[in-house]
């Protein structure tokens, strides 16, 4: 466990509001969204459905006096992965239209910043708690 920066808790909570907004915007507008982004309606509900879950860990840990280390640095590697991971949506793997391509890359930028907000935070952080 350790003792949390103001930075760090900020940076996590920022990461679970916007996941949030994702989440709600992906579940309830995939049908709509797909035909707009040339982009599968199945990957953008699953991905939200996804972003819930993650919206309520990063949400639950944003909210804690004290975090075990290794889940921030697995918040922190997830981002990274994710930022990537949208990257590589470009291989070929789908064929979104220009709004799909400005829609994956804006979401991978904002995670990617998150990453580096978030290890800034945590090596702004206190050192371990003592139980």
């Amino acid at each position: 466990m350790i003792n949390p920066s103001v930075f760090l808790r900020r940076a996590i909570q920022a990461d679970a509001v916007f996941s949030g907004v994702s989440a709600l915007l992906l579940v309830s507008a995939a049908g709509m969204l797909a035909p707009f982004l040339n982009l599968p309606e199945a990957l953008l509900r699953e991905t939200g459905l996804f972003l819930i879950a993650y919206t309520a860990l990063v949400g639950w840990l944003g909210t804690r006096q004290s975090m075990p280390k290794a889940l921030v640095v697995i918040v922190i590697a997830g981002n990274a992965a994710w930022t990537l991971g949208s990257i590589a949506l470009f291989s070929g793997a789908v064929t979104p239209n220009l709004l799909g391509e400005t829609f994956v890359a804006v979401q991978a930028i904002a995670t990617g910043a998150f990453a580096e907000l978030q290890y800034i935070g945590l090596r702004k952080s206190g050192g371990a708690v003592t139980a």
